[in-house]
């Protein structure tokens, strides 16, 4: 009697076409922190705007936050589980994206932290040591600082992305 042939090793599973990959390289890379920096600061900025009484156009400032803070949200969470490519003509370019959409909140940030400076500074009147009324000016300097903040870290964050454009680069991470 012959032996049984040897048994086949299992075929390996192979990654179904739909599944989901944490990206770790952009999860510890320079992009990754800078977008949970913008998360934060983003977040820092339109809760403290929220959460004082503001009217005019501290409005729009607080509409910029929160816009670029959801979009921002969307294109970490995109990027990280690798599902860029989902994106309709987009997701070919994604390192092109994600540059322009950090220039542009970059500017509109900027105005929206020159909207804050200026509230703040009409509402110096309240910053007296025995003023008793509720004033809005610690709330508009601290939504001023954050705001230069998240400037910042936009502007980073594109010039990084510039700079791995010209280096040839097409991925983000």
């Amino acid at each position: 009697m012959l032996p049984p042939p040897p048994r086949q090793p299992p075929p390996q599973a192979r990654a179904a076409r739909g599944a989901v990959r944490l990206q770790r390289a952009f999860l510890r890379g320079p992009l990754g922190v800078l977008r949970l920096l913008q998360l934060l600061a983003g977040a820092a900025f339109w809760i403290t705007i929220a959460t004082s009484r503001y009217q005019g156009p501290v409005h729009f400032a607080l509409f910029v936050s929160v816009l670029f803070w959801l979009l921002t949200l969307g294109l970490y969470f995109l990027t990280l589980l690798g599902k860029h490519e989902l994106v309709p003509v987009l997701g070919t370019r994604w390192l092109l994206v994600n540059v322009a959409h950090d220039l542009l909140a970059a500017a509109l940030y900027g105005a929206a932290t020159g909207i804050m400076i200026d509230q703040t500074q009409s509402h110096s009147y309240c910053n007296l040591k025995d003023y008793q009324m509720s004033c809005a000016y610690h709330a508009f300097l601290a939504a001023a600082v954050c705001g230069g903040l998240c400037l910042g870290l936009y502007l980073l964050s594109a010039l990084y992305g510039c700079c791995r454009r010209c280096q040839g680069e097409q991925e983000v991470a």
